[in-house]
Formats: structure tokens, sequence, C-alpha cells
């Protein structure tokens, strides 16, 4: 599923997104003694802690000795449609690596004119790490994107061309081959095991330094991020760097737990927000790729937005979670199951959904033709309905920002739509706002917006939606279609 950003006033980001391969953990996972013996690792210094248990720190140095070797350099060659003319010949070393187009731009922006595009050479460098010893490789898919040549070197010094098995955009994961036999290997480990607060580290090549360790801790999980991803992120503090991409992140057991993938900076640099991959996700991407070279993802086609206090208190909720229903697509899965606006999804096969970026990131990495139960809140009530999922040939699911979040109590001056006014908006009915002030105008509806639905309830009338106020509480869902797009808004009445 695709999960772009709906919302009624966009808003970008002032901030960077770069695909630039995260490096490793910092630190390490406090654990007791007799883990780190049955690893055969030394144990370090003990420090007792007063009414705690006797903990240690992992000894890094053990396992990037015994694991290591099993990371890999990634080099790629090939070519691009480009006006960037600096470099020297044949580019820069990192060309291939989106990190380095942030700077190209602005470099452009600041001094160059107008430059026509041409076929240039690339070359990309990453990490990546090997699963299996008869050659297989994880990887980003964005550091072999549009390769030509791969060459992947072992830490032994030894190098190997390698063939690219396939590479998912979507969760950003790609896997490799090389000929070669009786190699060293990763030891795989479990994300869903994985706390927040944990130590992490990782080994990649950063600027091509190849093998280098960082460290540092887990700062949250499941964290979905504004690039159209399926993926859960694990959150990191780690030190990101070009050249990362690709590489193992691994717990303080020394069992991988995710691939480095992304930072989130302002600057461009790395600020202290690293993301990788969840191995539990690469491993399900992995095995599709091998099988079928490409990965099928699923739709439910729904775009959904938060639930915040002020939704969660229209809708009669006792907590603001769940997947907020803002529009359902015609003849999706989500329609033939019956799923409607205003619906709140709030688990999925048994599976709790507290954000509504979980629900994209569970439906996306499962499989079209799959089966699942919805549990929803309507109307004040729990219900659940069963959705067989649909192929990523339909419409994408997304998630709606509620970036914005009514005369009288409301705030808006309303009116029915005239029938050439519901053809041209493409619906069934609702109310066009005529002017909006106080509670409304606050919240963010504007003039012009259809006002569709009050929590959840269809509005045909004036009368009827001065009702609706009337009875509500301190707040209401206004169901708002602006454009093509639709999202509930949090009104708070006072």
């Amino acid at each position: 599923m695709t999960m772009q950003n709906v919302s009624l006033k966009t808003s970008r980001l002032v901030l960077s997104l770069v695909a630039a391969g995260v490096i490793g953990g910092a630190g390490a996972t406090l654990f007791e003694t007799r883990h780190a013996h049955a690893l055969g690792l030394p144990p370090a210094v003990s420090q007792p802690v007063a009414g705690a248990a006797v903990v240690t720190a992992p000894d890094f140095s053990s396992i990037t000795e015994r694991y290591g070797p099993a990371v890999v350099n990634i080099s790629v060659t090939g070519t691009t449609k480009t006006a960037y003319s600096g470099g020297g010949e044949g580019g820069d070393p990192f060309g291939n690596d989106p990190f380095f187009e942030f700077f190209r731009r602005f470099q452009q922006g600041q001094g160059g004119g107008r430059m026509q595009p041409r076929e240039v050479p690339t070359h990309g460098q990453g990490s990546g790490f090997i699963v299996s010893a008869d050659g297989v490789i994880l990887t980003n898919a964005h550091v072999v994107r549009d390769a030509k040549e791969v060459t992947v070197k072992l830490t032994d010094r030894r190098e190997f061309r390698a063939k690219v098995l396939g590479a998912d955009p979507k969760t950003d994961v790609a896997v490799l081959k090389i000929d070669a036999k009786n190699l060293p290997v990763v030891a795989i480990g479990k994300t869903s095991d994985l706390k927040v607060g944990e130590w992490v580290l990782a080994i990649g090549s950063p600027y091509g330094f190849e093998n280098t360790v960082t460290a540092g801790v887990v700062s949250a999980k499941g964290r979905s991020l504004p690039d159209d991803s399926f993926v859960p992120f694990i959150q990191t503090d780690v030190a990101v760097n070009p050249g990362n991409s690709g590489g193992p992140l691994f717990n303080a057991r020394g069992e991988v737990v995710g691939i480095n993938s992304q930072i989130y900076s302002q600057t461009g640099g790395y600020q202290g927000l690293s993301f990788a991959i969840p191995i539990d996700v690469a491993g399900k991407i992995k095995d599709q790729l091998i099988a079928h070279g490409k990965v099928e993802h699923a739709q439910l086609g729904v775009a959904v937005q938060q639930v915040n206090q002020a939704l969660a208190e229209s809708f009669g909720m006792a907590k603001p979670e769940g997947a907020l229903v803002a529009s359902v697509s015609k003849g999706s899965a989500a329609d033939r199951a019956g799923l409607q606006p205003g619906d709140v999804i709030q688990r999925i096969n048994g599976q709790p959904i507290v954000s509504s970026s979980d629900l994209p990131a569970f439906i996306g990495l499962a499989s079209p033709g799959d089966k699942v139960q919805l549990d929803i809140w309507r109307k004040g009530s729990g219900e659940s309905v069963v959705a067989k999922l649909g192929g990523f040939s339909d419409k994408p699911d997304t998630v709606a920002d509620s970036g914005m979040a009514g005369q009288g109590k409301l705030g808006l001056a309303l009116r029915p739509l005239q029938p050439g006014e519901k053809r041209q908006a493409g619906v069934p009915g609702g109310l066009l706002v005529e002017d909006a002030s106080g509670a409304a105008a606050s919240a963010g509806v504007e003039q012009g917006d259809v006002l569709l639905a009050i929590n959840g309830t269809p509005v045909q009338s004036i009368d009827q939606v001065r009702a609706m106020v009337a009875k509500s509480g301190k707040s209401v869902a206004l169901l708002i279609q602006r454009g093509d797009n639709k999202i509930f808004v949090p009104v708070n009445l006072g």
C-alpha cells in the first residue's frame, strides 16, 4: 500500500529524509552475566546497583570479531541522466547515494546555471551482510538502484561480481548473490524481541572505510516516515554516514535485528535520528525476492488518519487510539467488507492498532488474497468485519494527514449542495461551507469545504446539523471534503 499523506492543508517538512544508510548502534544492551558466558563472550566489568541484579555490558570486540567477517562492502557502477558536472571524471565515489544528491542540488541552486541532462557514469558504495554460506547477501534496494555492475568485497579482501536477485523499493530491501562457498554468516534475531532502550551495534563502510563499528541505543520502534514506505522502522541514535546503507544492526547478543537504512536530518548530516528496517520485515521480503524476484504487497483500500483526543471524545472512545477511516475506495477490499468513513480500526487479526501508521505497515506486508479480521469502533460500539485483501494494482491505502485539525456554536454558515455541485464534488450529499468562523475556523475549516458528516453520521440539512451539534459534548468530528481529499476534523465546542 502506498502511504501517501492526504491533508486539507499540505505541509512540507523542512528536513531531508536521506536514504544514506545508517550505521550501527551505540553501546550495548545490558544483560545478565550468564547470557554472556552462554555466548562465549567475556564479561565486562560489572557495577553493583543497589536493589537490582548485577548486569554487565556486552563485549563489542567479541561481536565484531565473530560477525564482522560476514559484513561486506558493496560497490556499484551505473549511469544516470543528470545536469551535475562537478566531481571530476566519473563523478564522486558516492554518486549513487541520495545523501550526496542533497548537496548536488544545493550546489546547483547556489551557483549553477541551467544544464542539460546527460548520461554520466555513477559510482556508489554501500554495505551488506551475508545470510547464507553459499553467498546470499542482504542490503538496501537504494544501494543497487540503476546498477549495471555490483561488486562485493569481503573482509579477507576477496572481490566477487554480484547478481541482484531482486529489489523491493517499497521496503528498501534487496537480495544479492555471489558465487562462493563456506562464507561466514550473521546470526538472525527477532525484531519483535527488541526493546526500546536496548543497546545496538552496527558494522558498515561509511565513506568506504570498511568494517567501521559504531554503537547506540534503540530510541523507538514502529516509526513511520513520510517516504511512501510500508516499513515500521527501528529508530536509533546511531551515527549515520554515506556508505553505511544496507549494513546490519546487531543487538547485544550478536544477532542482526535490522538493516540500517535512513537518517532524518534538517541539515543533510547526522543529527542523532537513524532508522533501520526490522529484520522480521526484511526476512519476509528476502524470501519472496529469492522465490519470485519481486514482492506482491496487499491493499485494503482506505485512507486513514490519527485519532487524537478531540476525535476520540467525539466518537465516544475511551482512548485516542486506532486508525480513523477518512475514505474508502470504491470496489476495494475495504468497500467489499463494508468499512465506512468514520470507522476506527482498533485491531487487525488481534493486533492492536495504536497509531494510524500501524495499519499501512501491517497491510503492506501481507499478501493479496489474505483474509484479515478488523475490529472497529462504529457509532459508539465495537464491531468486527473480515476483509479479503486486494493487490497493489488497486487504489492504494493512504494515511491522511490531520494537519487541519463550526454560525452559532459550531461557527459555520452552510447551504445544501446544488445538483451540479454534487456531481462536481463526486458526493451524494452534504452541505457547502459558505463561511467559517469561531470554533470551526479555528480547527481549519474553510469557505468552499463540503461538510459530509458529523461524528460519522452523514448530514443532509442545516436543521440536522443544528440538532447534532446541540446534542454533542465538548467536541464534534466533522468529515470535510476539500477538492478530492476527505479528512475528519475535530472541532472543540468549548
